[in-house]
C-alpha cells in the first residue's frame, strides 16, 4: 500500500502561500473576534471577551446577551454595539436555499473507513452537524471512534480532511496503541498521527463544558485546522453526576446546553462531531418471542440535536451492524461491517 502523508495545514498554508504570494484569510469559516476592533470596538474590550471564551465574532453572535453582560466590564450599552458590530461582520440572517447550497460548498464528509457504511451515512461523517453513535458495550463505537481519528487526517482523495481531531474521553477507553495500529494500516507515520490528536480525559459534566471552551480556543490559535471532534461518550459523565427523577430537569437543561455549544463549534468552524452514546435496557418494550432493542440515553434533548443518529449492535465474531436510526436526510438503512487491527472495514453480508 502507498505510504499516505499526514501534512500538518501549516506546511500546506506555506506552500500554497508560496505560489499565491498571499493567502486568502477569508477561506477561513469563521471572523477573528480581532476585526471588530474595525468596527469601533476597543482593544481593551476585545481582551475581555477572549478571556471569557469569546474568540470569534460568530461565537458573540451564538451567544445570549445575558451572558455576555456576564462578563465583568461589559455594560448595556458596551454588549449592544458588540453584538451590533459581530452580526454585520457574520453571515446570520436570512438568505435563498440557492445562496444556503453556495455556502455549504466547503463542508465535507469523513471516511470510516469501511466504504458501505459510508454509504449508508452518504458519504461519511458530515462536518457541520453531530453524528451519535449508539448502542451496548462491544459494539464498535470506540472502535469507529479510533478509526476516525485516524482517517480524519489523510488527505480527501482518501477519505479524510487533513484535519487534527480533538478527542474527549469521558470512559477512559481511548487507546494510543490503537491509534498506532490504524495509521501503520493505513500507511501513516503513527507519531504523526499521534501528534495530531488532542487528548482529554473528562470526569464530570462541568469539567466537559470547559474542555469544550478550551477546545473551541485551540481551533482559534492553533496554526492547522480541525477536522473532527470526538466525545467518548456523551452522556458517561450525566448519568454519574445527576441522579434520580429529581435531578432529572437539570440534568436535561445542562445537556442541552451542552449539545448546543457542540452544535454551535461544528457550524463555527466547520468541523465534524461524533458522540458516542450508551444505551439502556427497555424491559416493557418487548415480549418473548420479540425482545426489545435497548433505547439511548439523553431523551429527547439528545435525539433533537443530533443530526444523524447510528444504532450499532453486534453481529459474528468481529462483525457489527448499524443502522440508521435518524436523520434529516437519509433513508433507514442498515450495513455490516468488521473490526480488524487497521480500524474497520466492509463486513460480509
Amino acid at each position: 500500500m502507498a505510504s499516505a502523508q499526514v501534512k500538518p495545514r501549516a506546511v500546506e498554508a506555506r506552500v500554497e502561500a508560496a505560489n499565491d504570494v498571499e493567502m486568502d484569510e477569508e477561506e477561513l469559516p469563521y471572523s477573528l473576534v480581532e476585526k471588530l476592533q474595525d468596527a469601533g470596538i476597543n482593544a481593551a474590550d476585545l481582551k475581555k471577551l477572549k478571556d471569557a471564551g469569546f474568540n470569534t465574532s460568530q461565537s458573540i453572535v451564538f451567544a445570549m446577551r445575558k451572558d455576555l453582560l456576564s462578563i465583568k466590564g461589559l455594560s448595556d450599552q458596551k454588549v449592544d454595539k458588540i453584538i451590533e458590530a459581530a452580526r454585520k461582520t457574520t453571515e446570520s440572517g436570512f438568505v435563498t436555499c440557492s445562496q444556503l447550497v453556495s455556502r455549504q460548498k466547503n463542508r465535507f464528509k469523513l471516511s470510516t473507513g469501511a466504504t458501505k457504511l459510508d454509504q449508508m451515512l452518504g458519504g461519511g461523517v458530515e462536518s457541520c452537524s453531530i453524528t451519535e453513535l449508539f448502542g451496548e458495550f462491544r459494539c464498535g463505537k470506540t472502535q469507529l471512534a479510533h478509526s476516525l481519528s485516524v482517517m480524519a487526517q489523510l488527505p480527501p482523495t482518501m477519505g479524510g480532511s487533513n484535519g487534527k481531531v480533538v478527542y474527549i474521553d469521558t470512559e477512559g477507553t481511548f487507546r494510543p496503541e490503537r491509534i498506532r495500529q490504524i495509521a501503520e494500516a493505513k500507511g501513516v507515520s503513527p507519531e504523526a498521527a499521534m501528534d495530531n490528536i488532542i487528548y482529554a480525559r473528562c470526569y464530570t459534566s462541568e469539567h466537559l463544558v470547559q474542555l469544550l471552551l478550551e477546545a473551541a480556543a485551540l481551533m482559534v490559535n492553533d496554526e492547522d485546522r480541525f477536522a473532527l471532534v470526538i466525545v467518548d461518550s456523551i452522556m458517561g459523565v450525566f448519568r454519574v453526576d445527576y441522579s434520580g427523577r429529581g435531578e432529572l430537569a437539570e440534568r436535561q437543561q445542562k445537556l442541552g446546553q451542552v449539545m448546543s455549544k457542540m452544535l454551535k463549534i461544528s457550524e463555527e468552524f466547520n468541523v465534524g462531531v461524533l458522540l458516542t452514546n450508551q444505551v439502556m435496557a427497555d424491559p416493557g418494550g418487548g415480549c418473548a418471542f420479540m425482545p426489545s432493542h435497548p433505547k439511548p440515553v439523553g431523551g429527547h434533548i439528545l435525539a433533537h440535536f443530533s443530526t444523524t443518529r447510528v444504532f450499532l449492535r453486534k453481529g459474528r465474531a468481529e462483525q457489527r451492524v448499524a443502522k440508521v436510526y435518524d436523520s434529516p436526510w437519509l433513508p433507514e438503512a442498515e450495513c455490516v461491517f468488521e473490526i480488524f487491527a487497521g480500524g474497520v472495514r466492509n463486513g460480509s453480508d
